[in-house]
C-alpha cells in the first residue's frame, strides 16, 4: 500500500452526507455516534475525520468510486475533475471531445448558462466541504486533544481552499461559518470583496497555527502561505485593488522556508511515485487500490490516453477514454511547434504519433496531440498497469512559486527582486534542458508562455489567462474560443461562470452574475 501512512481515506467510515448541498449548509454528518462522542471516546480518530475531509478534493464519496457525498453523479462530479473542466478545459491549451451535456461549452468556451451540471458540480462540491469543516470546527472546540489548534488551523485552511474556488470561480455566493451553523433561514449573499476578505483573514490566522512540516498531503505554513499569495496576485481581479507588493512576502517564505527542492527530472513529479517528490507542496492524494476515483488523476491520465493510436501500458494505463487533447496553444510554444527538434523535455510529453497538429473538429480523437504529462507509471521503481491512478495531483510545488515569484518582479511588486527572478525561472527551464533566458527577456508575455509550459493540466491557466486580461475579447485567441475554429471573441462575463440554476432557486437571496 503506498503513501497511506499519513491519510487513511477510510479509517474512520463516515456518510457525510448534505442533501442539496447549498440549502442544507448545516446538515450535520450522519454517523453512529456524534462526531463529539467519537472524538472523547478516541482522540485519535480525528487523524481519519481530518483526512476524510481532505479527501473531499479527490474523492467522490465514501464508499469507493460509485459513491457520491453529494446528490450528483459520482463519476463527473469530484472537485479535481471540477477544477480540471473549469480551469483547463476552459482555456486555451486542452480540448475535450466526448461533448457530454454541458461540456461542449466549456471547451468551446461558449453558451454557458445556469443550467450547466458541470458548474453545478464544482459549486456543490465547494458548499458541500464548507459546512463539513464548520461541523468539524464547532466539535472540536468542545472536545479536549492533542494539537488541537493546529488541527484546527488545517480545517480552517481545507474551509479557505474551498471558498478560495469560489472567489475565483463563481465571484459570490453565502458564507457559511461554525458562527452561523444551524441557522434555519437563508443566509444572504455575499460578494467578492466580502468572500476576499474572510479568505484572505483566514489564511493569516491559519499560518500561526500550522505547523513548519505536516505529514505527507496535510496542509503547513508553506501551503497557506502559497494559497495566501495566490490569493494576492488574483486580487485585482477579484476587487479590483492590486495587491503584488502583499504576495511577495509570502511567496518569497515558500521558496526560502518551505524545504522544498526542484526535482531533477519533470516527468517524476507526475508519476505513479509522486509522493517522492521534494518539489510538490501540496498534494491532492490518490492510489488505485485505496482511494479509487474517475474524479481524480484517474480522469486526466485515462481521458488523454485511447488505444485507437497509444499502447495504454506504456503509461501504466488499462483503460483509455480517448478524451482530452492538447492544442497548439499550448505545443505550439514549443520550438513554435516543432516538437521532435526542441530540446526542452517537456516537449516530449504529447503523443503525436497518429495524430494532427491542428484541431480542425475538436470532436475528433486524432486532431491535436494528447498530453500525457500525467501517467501511472511508477518513475523510480517498477510498476503495473491500473484501471485508476496512484499519481497525486500537484495543487501547488515549487515551480510555480518559482514563476510567481517571477511575475511578481516583472510586474514591479515591492521586494521582488528581477535578478532573482531570471535565476528562478532559469532554475525551471534548465531542469527540462531549456535554454536560459537573459534579463532583457523576462517580460509578462514570456511568464505567461512559461506558465503553460511548465504548469498546464494542473489546474492554473483560466485563472493565469484572466490576470493577464488574455480570456476574454480577442486580443488572444485559440482554437475553438467562442466556438469557432480559430477562436473568438467572448464577453467579459465570461470571467465569472454562472451561478447554478439549483444553487439560485435553494436559496431565495442569491443572485445570477451579469450576462447570464
Amino acid at each position: 500500500m503506498k503513501k497511506l501512512t499519513a491519510i487513511l481515506f477510510f479509517v474512520i467510515p463516515l456518510a457525510l452526507m448534505i442533501q442539496g448541498c447549498t440549502k442544507d449548509l448545516d446538515t450535520a454528518p450522519e454517523v453512529e455516534l456524534t462526531l463529539e462522542e467519537l472524538l472523547n471516546q478516541d482522540p485519535d480518530a480525528v487523524s481519519g475525520i481530518l483526512s476524510r475531509l481532505y479527501a473531499s478534493f479527490a474523492l467522490s464519496g465514501p464508499d469507493g468510486p460509485g459513491s457520491s457525498d453529494i446528490d450528483d453523479d459520482p463519476g463527473e462530479s469530484p472537485f479535481l475533475r471540477g477544477i480540471v473542466n473549469l480551469q483547463d478545459f476552459t482555456a486555451d491549451g486542452m480540448k475535450n471531445r466526448w461533448g457530454d451535456d454541458g461540456l461542449d461549452q466549456l471547451t468551446t468556451t461558449s453558451d454557458w448558462d445556469e443550467n450547466n451540471k458541470f458548474f453545478r458540480y464544482l459549486y456543490n462540491r465547494i458548499y458541500y466541504t464548507v459546512p463539513q469543516a464548520n461541523n468539524l470546527l464547532l466539535v472540536l472546540s468542545a472536545v479536549d486533544i492533542e494539537n488541537k489548534g493546529e488541527i484546527e488551523g488545517e480545517v480552517r485552511f481545507i474551509r479557505a481552499l474551498a471558498y478560495y474556488y469560489l472567489i475565483d470561480c463563481f465571484g459570490k455566493g453565502v458564507l457559511a461559518t461554525e458562527e452561523n451553523y444551524g441557522t434555519s433561514d437563508p443566509l444572504p449573499e455575499v460578494d467578492r470583496q466580502e468572500l476576499f476578505t474572510y479568505v484572505e483573514n483566514e489564511l493569516l490566522a491559519v499560518v500561526d497555527l500550522l505547523p513548519d512540516t505536516n505529514d505527507y498531503g496535510r496542509a503547513n505554513k508553506s501551503v497557506a502561505r502559497i494559497l495566501l499569495a495566490k490569493l494576492y496576485m488574483n486580487a485585482e481581479v477579484y476587487t479590483g485593488t492590486a495587491m503584488f507588493n502583499e504576495a511577495v512576502p509570502f511567496i518569497s517564505q515558500v521558496i526560502n522556508e518551505g524545504g522544498y527542492s526542484l526535482d531533477q527530472n519533470f516527468v517524476s513529479i507526475f508519476s505513479g511515485d509522486n509522493n517522492l517528490s521534494n518539489e510538490i507542496i501540496f498534494p491532492l492524494i490518490a492510489d488505485a487500490d485505496i482511494s479509487q476515483s474517475y474524479g481524480n488523476t484517474t480522469y486526466i491520465v485515462n481521458g488523454s490516453l485511447g488505444t485507437e493510436t497509444m499502447t495504454l501500458s506504456d503509461f501504466g494505463a488499462e483503460e483509455g477514454w480517448s478524451g482530452h487533447r492538447a492544442t497548439k496553444a499550448w505545443y505550439g510554444l514549443f520550438n513554435n511547434g516543432d516538437l521532435e527538434n526542441s530540446t526542452d523535455a517537456r516537449a516530449a510529453l504529447f503523443w503525436t504519433e497518429g495524430h494532427n497538429y491542428e484541431m480542425t473538429d475538436y470532436r475528433a480523437w486524432t486532431d491535436g496531440y494528447p498530453a500525457v504529462k500525467f501517467r501511472n507509471t511508477f518513475y523510480f521503481s517498477d510498476s503495473n498497469p491500473t484501471s485508476f491512478s496512484s499519481t497525486d495531483f500537484p495543487l501547488f510545488r515549487l515551480a510555480d512559486a518559482y514563476l510567481m515569484y517571477a511575475e511578481l518582479a516583472v510586474r514591479g511588486a515591492s521586494g521582488a527582486d528581477m535578478a532573482t527572478a531570471v535565476g528562478y525561472v532559469n532554475a525551471v527551464r534548465n531542469r527540462s534542458n531549456a535554454s536560459s533566458i537573459s534579463q532583457s527577456a523576462l517580460d509578462l508575455d514570456f511568464i505567461l508562455d512559461e506558465r503553460a509550459r511548465e504548469l498546464n493540466l494542473e489546474g492554473h491557466r483560466r485563472s493565469d489567462l484572466i490576470r493577464f486580461g488574455r480570456f476574454t475579447g480577442n486580443s488572444y485567441l485559440w482554437p475553438w474560443k467562442g466556438n469557432t475554429l480559430n477562436g473568438t471573441s467572448i464577453p467579459e462575463t465570461y470571467r465569472l461562470f454562472p451561478i447554478p440554476l439549483t444553487a439560485l432557486e435553494a436559496n431565495e437571496n442569491l443572485t445570477q452574475n451579469p450576462g447570464f
